[in-house]
């Protein structure tokens, strides 16, 4: 029996029309002084959260609204659970602010060095964002290696700070340039897109032997590292074959750099198992951290192994520090978050619910014919919306935005306003409430067929 301290078969709950009036006035107010820029999906909804249980958020106006959007994988505990909100409560009491050690802070590095990747890779710095963790990443191996040059993929997103801009493969740094000098962006391996045409297994993983070129070509001979998600989130919850990494980590020890995975979506559960880069067996040698290991709190953080930390500035005292960074508030929040996951068996949960959510999901291929492809490792989830089977090219966000649209009407929060639908809800979700999720999936695409909007361009 499960020991998972959640609510369980969640179903929709409305009340108003959506947006309701309430909501409308809120956001009205807000949008008088709101700078532009916010989370798409928050923009389109227009609803006004109120209260948020397990994986259901209920708005000002009393609608009750399934949510497998998980905070972009932030919402790993689902929402407001009760342990959770007892330690923060109990530690907002006692103390919030400040860089010295805590109880908290203790366990939190305890817990993490039980669930270390490998044992070496135990010593964990802390941050409050993901890209603040990642800059400090790229300084450590720029310390430890002397080199200064960085290798990352096509559709990788590790942040929007200038550096890790720099190192961003997709167009969103259009405009914003220049970019920091030293980076080579190498194809990933998404395999349903793959940019030379050929197909797994008889490619050769040919991603990996241009991304080796590339290298050659492209750079002076100073890589400090190559970054890459062990799964791309941002790019559509990409799954690469699981010789990928293993590829990229040859790769690396090659050139003498050192291989980042950076973990803010795929680690602690979310993939199945409890770090992403286990389903290759690679070993990094620099972790990054984040997103969902907060329980919902702003931290992030780097690991790594004694002999890279200890490399010189970046260890000097406030070196590879930060104000926020394992303050004793975040460090309740972590330490929790982790307890709550071993304590629940949340990782097996994820394995299992996603198991269930994909092969609900899966169906849909042959069903719907602008449904191209379903993929998903745990409760990291996607499919593709086609316009075509064949030539696969995305439907336009003149459809998607409906189909994200008519599932808010329905009263299920989603990222389908993208060709790319991400889906990664908590991992405290049972099947009662994927039925309902799915349930509801299943009435917007079937109105799609049916009015044929999907053909629209």
């Amino acid at each position: 029996m499960s020991n998972i301290s959640q609510p369980k078969n969640q179903k929709v709950v409305l009340k108003t029309e959506i947006p309701g009036p309430k909501s409308r006035a809120l956001i009205e107010r807000e949008n008088r002084h709101v700078a532009p820029g916010l989370q798409r999906f928050a923009q389109m909804a227009g609803i006004v959260m109120k209260q948020g249980r397990g994986n259901m958020i209920t708005d000002v106006d009393g609608n009750s609204f399934l949510d497998i959007i998980g905070g972009i994988g932030v919402n790993g505990l689902g929402h407001s659970h009760p342990k959770f909100v007892k330690a923060l409560s109990d530690q907002v009491q006692e103390c919030s602010v400040g860089s010295f050690s805590s109880e908290p802070r203790v366990e939190f590095f305890e817990r993490l060095a039980e669930h270390a990747r490998t044992p070496q890779l135990h010593r964990a710095q802390l941050y409050s964002s993901g890209a603040e963790a990642v800059e400090s990443a790229l300084r450590l191996a720029k310390c430890y290696t002397g080199k200064y040059e960085f290798v990352s993929f096509w559709g990788g997103f590790h942040g929007k700070t200038m550096g890790v801009l720099s190192l961003m493969g997709s167009d969103f740094k259009e405009k914003l340039g220049p970019m920091v000098p030293g980076a080579t962006i190498a194809p990933y391996a998404y395999c349903y897109r793959c940019p030379f045409k050929l197909k797994y297994e008889s490619c050769s993983l040919a991603c990996a032997e241009i991304a080796r070129k590339q290298i050659k070509m492209n750079t002076t001979g100073n890589v400090a590292a190559l970054i890459v998600e062990p799964m791309q989130g941002s790019a559509g919850n990409i799954i690469p074959p699981n010789d990928f990494l293993p590829a990229l980590k040859s790769i690396a020890k090659e050139i003498g750099a050192l291989l980042i995975t950076d973990e803010m979506i795929t680690g602690f559960g979310r993939t199945g198992k409890y770090w992403g880069s286990e389903h290759s067996g690679a070993e990094p040698d620099i972790i990054t951290i984040g997103k969902q290991f907060g329980g919902g709190l702003p931290i992030s953080g780097v690991i790594s192994r004694d002999e890279i930390v200890n490399a010189k500035p970046w260890s000097n005292p406030s070196g590879s520090s930060s104000s926020y960074g394992g303050n004793p508030l975040a460090s309740a929040a972590a330490a929790t978050a982790l307890r709550i996951i071993d304590e629940e068996g949340l990782v097996e949960n994820s394995r299992r619910m996603g198991a269930y959510f994909l092969k609900k999901l899966e169906p849909m291929q042959d069903r719907y014919p602008f449904v191209g492809e379903v993929r998903g490792a745990g409760l990291f989830l996607a499919v593709e919306l086609v316009k075509d089977k064949v030539t696969r090219e995305p439907l336009p966000k003149a459809v998607t935005h409906r189909v994200f649209n008519e599932c808010v009407k329905r009263g299920l929060l989603t990222m389908a306003y993208d060709a790319k639908f991400r889906i990664q809800p908590s991992m405290t979700i049972d099947e009662g409430t994927i039925d309902n999720a799915v349930a509801i999936l299943h009435d917007v695409f079937d109105a799609m067929e049916k009015e044929d909007y999907w053909k629209q361009a």
